[in-house]
């Protein structure tokens, strides 16, 4: 093999003026795909990146943006768009009259930007950490009787995956119609096999943006994964948030498991978290008969109290949904924000967003892990602590297990909660599905939560100690990648 390509290397050289050739090409390739990335019209530091990366790695450079670079989903938008379901049979409710403007203006802005209209819940449930999810859930599917539709970003098939697919085989033997949508690459270790139970009996199950390497003319869609996780069953009962099903959140099994949040929900925002599976199902495999089979069980709408909107983002829309409404919401502030998050890797806008609420006196904190499952990421972080610190942002690191909770909440009466991280992926890469409280109890609840969690979360301190090669080169080589992350 080395005489080989040495042989070919001896034959290349031979050629007249090999030297000029390849330099053309180098120039042709650089102002033919430097131009389409310029014309992709992002942000000026993630667009020098690339053009950088692509001057330095010709041909290789290519390879990357070919697998990794800034993808829009064009014709796959407009296949979502036509897969909504009727408006009328949703029954979107409008947002109430005692909303104070700002709460309404955000409303409203969310409607435009996600096409989904605020609603309501009876029951909201907070559940931390992965077996009280696992149990409330392996509880509600033991009632499940018309059907079950779950969408995981990562499903491994260890011993909290085999419970809850087992479960999911009882409902497909009891007649119930199970659906099951999982992303190709979280839930890579997630085979066929593993669910042939439930596929023996009726199940089904398809894989969310597989790869496709080997058609190399199409671009494999490697970063445009679905982070969402939801369950909607029966349209009476539905879950999301930020657990996946897997060992590695169930601290029954494992003393290390991440320290999580997710939400049970009850009322009619139900309709709109099935909605958000439907589209992605429809998406995924174009089977749209489901459409009229959801629109016919769906139950009369039932106001409930508690004011909710589901909110998503991804990369079929370049408005970053859940971006947008996190940087409203703090702007909108009057007392308080804290922000937990496991990933904090913010733009401009929210940077500014932030240190402006912490320089107007307001009570600004931000909660996460002292070290995450991405060392890359946690220097990223830990480069903007200087400035959040110096703008009055108190900074909280988790230090007995990896903090995987993603929660925004504001003042008294706002909360965010659900699957995004506080980063770049989260807001433009990865399909994502939050939940936008405006209510004093689930605000109360999860103020207690955050609370409680600060018992474990030292405070950063500004005179810590920071050496140069061991931390702030680091910290500020991270940064110069924050943009790709």
């Amino acid at each position: 093999m080395g005489d080989t390509l040495f042989r070919l290397s001896e034959r290349l050289l031979a050629i007249e003026h090999i030297g000029l050739y390849l330099y053309i090409g180098w120039v042709v390739y650089l102002v033919l795909l430097g131009g389409w990335i310029i014309l992709q019209k992002r942000e000026p530091v993630a667009t020098l990146s690339w053009l950088l990366g692509l001057a330095l790695l010709p041909y290789l450079g290519f390879v990357i943006y070919h697998l990794f670079g800034p993808q829009k989903i064009e014709r796959q938008r407009l296949r979502r768009r036509r897969s909504r379901l009727d408006d009328e049979a949703l029954g979107h409710l409008p947002d109430g009259p005692n909303c104070a403007p700002e709460a309404r203006e955000l409303a409203r802005m969310a409607q435009t930007v996600t096409g989904l209209a605020p609603s309501s819940a009876r029951e909201v449930r907070l559940l931390v950490d992965g077996c009280a999810k696992y149990e409330a859930l392996i509880a509600d599917l033991a009632k499940a009787r018309q059907h079950v539709h779950l969408e995981y970003y990562i499903y491994t098939p260890d011993e909290s995956g085999r419970l809850i697919r087992d479960a999911l085989v009882d409902c497909a033997r009891r007649g119930v119609r199970v659906r099951v949508l999982l992303d190709a690459i979280g839930s890579a270790k997630a085979s066929r096999a593993f669910f042939a139970p439930l596929l023996d009996v009726g199940g089904e199950l398809i894989w969310f943006h597989p790869t496709r390497l080997w058609r190399f003319f199409l671009r494999p869609w490697l970063n445009l994964r679905t982070h969402r996780k939801i369950v909607v069953i029966d349209n009476r009962i539905a879950y999301t948030g930020g657990i996946n099903i897997t060992d590695e959140e169930n601290e029954r099994l494992r003393s290390d498991a991440y320290r999580d949040l997710h939400l049970r929900i009850e009322g009619d925002v139900v309709r709109t978290l099935q909605q958000v599976f439907v589209e992605d199902w429809i998406y995924a495999c174009g089977e749209r008969a489901l459409i009229s089979e959801i629109v016919r069980s769906m139950p009369e709408a039932s106001p409930g109290t508690v004011s909710a909107q589901v909110l998503t983002s991804g990369p079929d829309s370049s408005w970053e949904a859940i971006h947008r409404i996190h940087v409203g919401l703090i702007h909108a502030a009057r007392a308080r924000v804290w922000l937990v998050t496991p990933y904090f890797v913010p733009g401009e806008a929210a940077m500014m967003a932030l240190t402006s609420a912490a320089l107007g006196g307001l009570d600004v904190r931000l909660l996460v892990p002292k070290d995450s499952d991405s060392r890359l990421v946690t220097l990223a972080a830990r480069s903007y602590y200087d400035e959040l610190m110096a703008a009055g942002v108190k900074i909280y690191e988790y230090g007995p297990r990896m903090l995987h909770t993603k929660a925004l909440l504001i003042d008294e009466t706002t909360a965010v909660i659900g699957s995004a991280n506080f980063d770049h992926r989260s807001f433009r890469l990865n399909f994502e599905v939050s939940v936008l409280f405006q209510d004093h109890g689930i605000a109360l609840r999860l103020s207690r939560l955050i609370e409680g969690e600060f018992a474990n979360a030292p405070r950063v301190r500004q005179d810590r100690l920071r050496p140069l090669l061991h931390v702030r080169l680091p910290e500020a080589l991270a940064r110069l990648l924050s943009p790709l992350l």
